[in-house]
């Protein structure tokens, strides 16, 4: 995973309560055995009538926001199955952000452990935040994950603060999924080992005595 620090981008809005996994990354999209073509599936039936032809109203489907990579959605985004398909299909969608009032939870822990940042605000921010994007030139947003702010081009002086798990942020900031987070324990793993086999030695490598 790259560190992620600074994420300066325009921004589009999802006002959609509730959005699960299966609406994010449809079940279709899940047969291959790698990450490859999630792109295609990125809210496929929101963005797709049933003949497969684009639904002009959506918002990823329109041109003026053909590049964002900030979504800024309503609450619960992401509830429903643990699918980590619908963080890898957003990613390969160029989307680095998502900023809502809340997410489902295991949604959110799959998406911090692989370099997707998500954002929790107050539903009053998150509308301001909305009715910027619908506007197009006032879309652009930078958001911090060292000093766990959001700045809004429309208030470019008022940063909005966020809270985030320790481990989170040193995840993101350093590049680390979950093993290379426990790999930066190694020395302490090793020394509670060391400590563990010395004051109850019989118990190591029992199995292969017993053999």
């Amino acid at each position: 995973m790259k560190p992620v620090r600074l994420i300066e981008g325009r921004s589009a809005a999802l006002r959609i309560e509730n959005l699960d996994t299966d609406q994010i990354m449809p079940k279709q999209f899940l047969r291959g055995i790698d990450k490859n073509g999630l792109r295609e599936g990125l809210f496929y039936d929101l963005r797709f009538d049933a003949q497969g032809v684009a639904r002009p109203e959506f918002v990823l489907n329109q041109p003026a926001y053909a590049d964002v990579s900030v979504l800024i959605t309503g609450n619960n985004f992401g509830c429903g199955s643990s699918r980590e398909h619908a963080v890898w299909g957003l990613q390969q969608a160029g989307i680095r952000a998502v900023v809502a009032p809340s997410f489902g939870e295991i949604f959110y822990s799959n998406a911090m452990g692989n370099g997707l940042l998500l954002v929790t605000l107050p539903e009053a921010d998150v509308r301001g935040l909305m009715d910027d994007a619908d506007q197009g030139g006032r879309n652009a947003v930078a958001i911090d994950v060292e000093t766990l702010t959001l700045s809004a081009a429309s208030s470019p002086d008022h940063a909005m603060r966020f809270e985030m798990l320790p481990r989170h942020q040193r995840m993101l900031l350093e590049g680390l999924d979950a093993i290379g987070l426990s790999m930066t324990y190694q020395d302490q793993i090793a020394a509670f080992a060391a400590r563990h086999w010395a004051a109850q030695p019989w118990l190591k490598d029992v199995a292969v005595g017993a053999s």
